[in-house]
């Protein structure tokens, strides 16, 4: 998956780096549509494709994600770039403005990318903490979380990278530049950092904060045309509609699943062991057979953290996918949407074959049925890192 934002960024301070003198409109940074031995197409994060010539000066450097000048860039040849690279070009307007006469093109190759895309995966679900804020002190630059039902501090510095997602997105990677001020008590945080010996605190790298709807109920009606649906949500005894997009996770919960979960439930609400503890032998069993790991090593396996904390984005990659013509009136659901406008929002998960968690608890909320996992974090494709 493009990391089209995080990328654009690191571009945009290689060309300030790299050609400070020149005007904004000539460059151009985005992906390799088409390339030829005289001509790349490229497409913009956002705008119309751009049309760069190449002559036979054009320099050609590779530069790898992450770097924000061009001292360790290395000489590449032109036939080396690729569609799915991404390049940032640097030269001036053609004489009849149709194109980008390119003097240099920097290339962060599709494989480098994948690469670091997988490594940031990884680091996320091995270094990541996410759940509800508490508290913000943007002063002390630290923000409380809520993780399984125990106070997490996060510490951020000036080189702490905060971000927050827009009331529409449903993408990691649409979270945009943000700060703490706008984190408020009840928002879904996800950070990634060094964590204290006791797990108390996290000096955080990065910080990725928003607020979602949690929603737990049964279908109303679906609406194929529009690709809605409306749910009777049975916390708020209110119908809402929510948007499923391309980007929308739809999964099945396996029944054996869902029945453990609900035994859970019933053991939390008349005060046998607490959640963490309940799941910790359960959900090791059911688990998806052969699912590997991708946390620390010595973790239980997929779909589960170092510490023995179940990871529902893990765990709901290997769910049985569904569509939106799957689901029927009367379908019990668990959704995590975003906030949306005019009071319909965007699924980012749906979780279906949930009847047995919403018998035992018909009075819960779509988060604390599913406590402790988090259903904003980072995953796979569905959400980046």
């Amino acid at each position: 998956m493009a990391r089209a934002f995080g990328l654009g960024a690191l571009l945009c301070c290689v060309a300030l780096s790299a050609a400070q003198t020149q005007p904004p409109a000539n460059k151009a940074i985005g992906a390799v549509k088409t390339v030829t031995d005289t001509t790349i197409t490229l497409t913009p994060d956002s705008g119309a494709d751009v049309t760069v010539t190449l002559q036979p000066t054009t320099r050609f450097l590779r530069i790898a994600p992450g770097e924000k000048t061009l001292k360790n860039a290395t000489p590449m040849e032109q036939q080396d770039v690729h569609i799915g690279d991404r390049i940032l070009v640097g030269g001036k307007p053609s004489d009849d403005n149709t194109s980008l006469v390119a003097s240099t093109v920097v290339v962060m190759t599709r494989s480098d990318l994948e690469a670091q895309h997988q490594r940031e995966i990884e680091d996320w679900q091995k270094r990541g903490v996410d759940g509800l804020a508490t508290a913000v002190d943007a002063v002390a630059g630290t923000v409380t979380i809520t993780v399984r039902n125990k106070s997490v501090v996060l510490h951020s510095s000036k080189t702490t990278v905060v971000r927050r997602y827009p009331p529409d997105s449903v993408k990691f990677d649409d979270a945009k530049p943000s700060s703490l001020q706008e984190i408020h008590a009840g928002d879904q945080v996800r950070a990634r950092g060094e964590r204290s010996a006791d797990g108390n605190e996290v000096a955080a790298e990065e910080i990725v904060s928003g607020s979602f709807s949690n929603i737990a109920g049964t279908v109303n009606s679906v609406d194929a045309s529009s690709s809605t649906l409306t749910v009777h949500d049975l916390l708020s005894k209110k119908n809402l509609t929510v948007k499923v997009t391309q980007d929308s996770q739809l999964r099945r919960l396996p029944t054996e699943m869902a029945q453990r979960l609900a035994q859970r439930l019933k053991r939390t609400a008349s005060g046998a062991a607490g959640p963490a503890s309940a799941s910790a032998g359960s959900e090791q069993t059911a688990r998806p057979a052969g699912a590997s790991g991708g946390t620390a090593a010595g973790d239980a396996g997929a779909g589960r953290r170092a510490g023995g904390a179940p990871d529902l984005q893990q765990m709901l990659s290997r769910m049985p996918a569904v569509a939106l013509a799957d689901l029927h009136k009367g379908d019990a659901v668990v959704i995590l949407s975003t906030v949306g406008t005019a009071g319909v929002g965007t699924a980012i998960t749906l979780l279906t074959g949930v009847e047995p968690i919403l018998e035992a608890a018909p009075n819960a909320s779509g988060a604390s049925i599913l406590t402790p996992w988090s259903l904003g974090a980072p995953s796979g494709d569905a959400g980046g890192p």
